[in-house]
């Protein structure tokens, strides 16, 4: 019975066994719509930051829902679209089958649909920016009123007055708070007992104290060990590492003690938003400790990076210490009087306090920086009037030169705290609060972001350095040079501090409260630029495109170097050939990296000829000389007319080829510079190569001696000089010819041949010693033509009558 009512539902089950995988996009975009709305209507009651902060969070996520919903469609849309050009058009006059017409008319509907769908989270998709666009203005209109709001002067007895007022009604509403939470906590306790929070307290002790300690002396020995890198790594190292686990440790220990009461229940829901801001003050205040213990160091000044005497270490630590403890307090502070309901009167008076406290502890390290400051130029005037007195003949130097950070932080402070303090007279106590906040978090973050570039450099520089383990590991699998290794260690140090910068522009953004704006640019970035109607540059395409590019082009450099040092040596092909097949090679090789690259990018071979088309007329007029040169180097490493290693002469210059390229072609004249020559010079003008076809050297010597002069001695004087060199070879024969007879003399004219065209100048100066030498010994002597000039007498002067 069972059995057949499962098969009379089977098929029923299998038609809809196929999911629609358009439902999902479809349903996420229906919820984005509703979500909008809810924004919308919560829009309206928002009167904190906080909220509108999180509207924005909410608005933006609506957006990228909506683009998600719309990235999900479009292959559909594609697929549809596709199977319709499938179908074509019915031609005017006929009639479709019937089947034909029903699947038409489905798949239409189903476009229409996809395509309705997608428009629906498109226009989500903008009405989500413009809402968050919106809750943005209203969040810095917002902020700016608070910043502006005057209450009464701090030196106003009506403050105080009414703040005496508002006290024992606000300490009620405190009183209140902590009964609930004192009873909450007996509830959880009494239900779950001592147990977890008594482990929570326990392991967050341990890791506060003796782990913590234990970490930070074993990061000491081992930057004090032979094991650790040489160099600066080895402070910067030390001083980012205090930094890591100053601030872990101390903030997961917090953690871990909210952990373990919030786990039996013994936080009341009035208290969740302090403990979280209990959480996040102990881990602020943990980073402003250890940024001081890691760039003070005031027990081991050896390892300090700052230019800083033990005094002024010691005394800007306790300084640091106070910092810390103040941003705990009043983040906490805060907390407190939001979850207490506590008066605008009590609120105004606390931050009135703490915008005091703020200024009166700027001015205390002002105080001490100014201090600083007269010392070094005490040691510094000291040290100058020493060497005055041992050297009296000394030229004298100038000032000492100020440190530039001290200088900027005292001009600063006395401006801001300046600006400040008046406000806080003024009544402006949210102003003063927020300038007190933003520059000791200034401070924090300048120095923070001072420390990690100092970092970032050191260890690209350590990684790349040839004489380090990871620099020779590079050097000897990728083949590079120790120069090259060097500049890549340089380009990944200016990458790395980059990103170390913007992430101090991030954290100095941070107090203003956009950091959701700036999440959300960032999200509209990495969805690409758009060039064109089909082109998309993304982030991770570029990328994918880099990546693609070293990949390719790292294999046609191995492949060309496996060509040039193992398969053409074994090869019977000379020098020049090889040269230009690894030249051809190495070329290609980076033509198929670009075009890699390109199609990782998403511009394929078809749009590729599109730009290379509208390229063409540009390359016509403005890169002809170099699209020339280009085509004739291709054609001189495939013809070969010169090649690596022969001698040739173009014009008045004559030299040996060393390197052919594909624009220009490189020979060594004789005083050993390089001669750069255009290849479209080698190919459209006349050359002559004196080593293509023979590469023998002819000598010739030509001289006239008087008719009355031996000839049949002279003959023999040449032939036995030719005969002797060891130079000249034997075939082709030495021959020596009577040119001419004219004029009482008789011309002679004598060749000989060397093994190449280099060895003719050498040979030749060595046989003209030894012939003006026999023929000095056999009185012969030599003549030169005679030159015979007419001189007229000048014309006698006329007579005078």
């Amino acid at each position: 019975m069972l059995l057949s009512v499962w098969l009379c539902m089977a098929p029923g089950a299998w038609a809809q066994a196929p999911d629609d995988p358009t439902a999902q996009p479809k349903a996420q975009l229906s919820q984005a719509g509703k979500e909008l709305d809810a924004i919308r209507d919560a829009l309206a009651d928002a009167e904190t930051r906080e909220t509108l902060s999180s509207l924005f969070d909410r608005a933006m996520k609506v957006q990228r829902d909506a683009d998600a919903a719309q990235g999900g469609l479009q292959p559909e849309l594609d697929q549809l679209d596709n199977r319709l050009t499938q179908l074509g058009t019915v031609p005017e006059g006929t009639v479709e089958a019937r089947e034909l017409a029903q699947q038409r008319k489905s798949l239409t509907q189903q476009r229409a649909d996809i395509a309705a769908a997608i428009a629906r989270a498109k226009l989500l998709a903008v009405d989500a920016k413009q809402l968050g666009a919106d809750i943005e203005k209203m969040r810095v209109t917002q902020f700016s009123e608070e910043l502006a709001r005057k209450v009464n002067s701090p030196l106003s007895p009506t403050l105080w007055r009414q703040f005496a007022k508002d006290v024992p009604a606000d300490l009620t509403r405190l009183g209140a708070l902590y009964r609930q939470g004192e009873s909450t906590a007996r509830k959880a306790i009494a239900q779950h007992g001592w147990s977890a929070p008594l482990t929570g307290l326990a392991v967050a002790l341990l890791m506060f104290f003796p782990l913590r300690l234990w970490l930070r002396a074993a990061g000491r020995r081992y930057a004090a060990s032979e094991r650790a890198p040489d160099g600066r790594l080895r402070r910067s190292g030390l001083a980012v590492w205090l930094l890591a686990v100053g601030t872990l440790l101390p903030g997961l220990a917090g953690v871990v003690v909210v952990g373990s009461l919030d786990a039996i229940g013994a936080i009341p829901p009035r208290l969740q938003n302090v403990a979280l801001m209990l959480q996040v003050a102990t881990f602020i205040a943990a980073f402003i400790t250890a940024l001081s213990a890691a760039l003070l160091v005031p027990k081991r000044p050896s390892w300090r990076l700052l230019n800083l005497d033990d005094a002024a270490a010691w005394r800007l630590r306790k300084y640091a210490w106070g910092a810390a403890g103040l941003t705990w307090i009043s983040i906490v502070l805060v907390a407190l009087n939001r979850a207490a309901r506590t008066s605008t009167i009590t609120t105004v008076a606390v931050d009135g306090l703490i915008a005091i406290t703020y200024m009166a502890l700027i001015i205390a390290i002002l105080v001490s920086l100014a201090r600083l400051h007269r010392r070094q130029t005490d040691e510094a005037e000291a040290k100058l009037e020493a060497q005055a007195q041992a050297d009296p003949n000394a030229k004298p130097k100038g000032p000492p030169r100020r440190s530039g950070w001290i200088v900027v932080a005292r001009l600063a402070g006395h401006l801001v705290v300046a600006a400040a303090v008046i406000a806080t007279l003024l009544g402006y106590l949210n102003l003063a609060l927020f300038v007190g906040q933003q520059l000791v978090w200034g401070a924090v973050v300048l120095m923070a972001a001072s420390l990690l570039m100092k970092f970032v450099d050191d260890l690209a520089t350590w990684l790349l350095c040839p004489t380090s383990r990871v620099g020779r590991t590079v050097l000897l699998t990728t083949g590079l040079s120790e120069s090259r290794v060097v500049q890549a260690g340089v380009l990944l140090s200016a990458a790395l501090r980059i990103g170390v910068i913007l992430l101090a522009v991030i954290a100095l953004t941070a107090p203003f409260g956009n950091l959701s704006a700036l999440y959300g640019g960032l999200d509209t970035l990495s969805k690409g630029i758009s060039i064109g109607d089909n082109i998309t540059l993304k982030p991770s395409n570029i990328l994918y495109a880099v990546l693609a590019f070293l990949l390719v082009w790292g294999v046609m450099q191995a492949f060309q170097r496996w060509l040039s040092d193992t398969y053409l040596p074994k090869t019977e092909l000379d020098a020049g050939a090889r040269n230009s097949i690894s030249t051809v090679t190495r070329y290609l090789g980076i033509i198929a990296a670009v075009l890699w690259a390109l199609t990782a990018l998403g511009i394929g071979f078809e749009r590729l000829a599109l730009v290379v088309s509208a390229l063409s007329v540009g390359i016509g007029f403005g890169l002809q000389a170099i699209t020339q040169n280009f085509v004739s180097g291709l054609i001189l490493l495939a013809e070969r007319p010169v090649k690596i290693g022969d001698w040739v002469k173009l014009g008045d210059q004559e030299g040996d080829i060393k390197r052919i390229n594909v624009r220009s072609t490189e020979i060594q004249v004789g005083d050993k510079s390089t001669l750069i020559v255009p290849n479209s010079e080698l190919i459209t003008k006349t050359v002559r190569n004196m080593t293509m076809g023979n590469a023998q050297g002819r000598i010739q010597i030509q001289f006239t001696v008087p008719l009355s002069a031996d000839v049949t001695l002279v003959r023999q004087i040449l032939l036995d000089a030719y005969t002797d060199h060891v130079g000249v070879l034997a075939d082709p024969a030495p021959s020596v010819f009577i040119d001419s007879i004219a004029n009482g003399q008789v011309a002679i004219n004598s060749f000989a041949y060397t093994s190449g065209p280099r060895a003719v100048y050498g040979v030749r100066s060595d046989l003209y010693f030894t012939m003006l030498q026999k023929f000095a010994a056999a009185g012969i002597a030599l003549s030169a033509p005679t030159d015979i000039h007419l001189v007229r007498d000048p014309a006698p002067p006329p007579e005078t009558p």
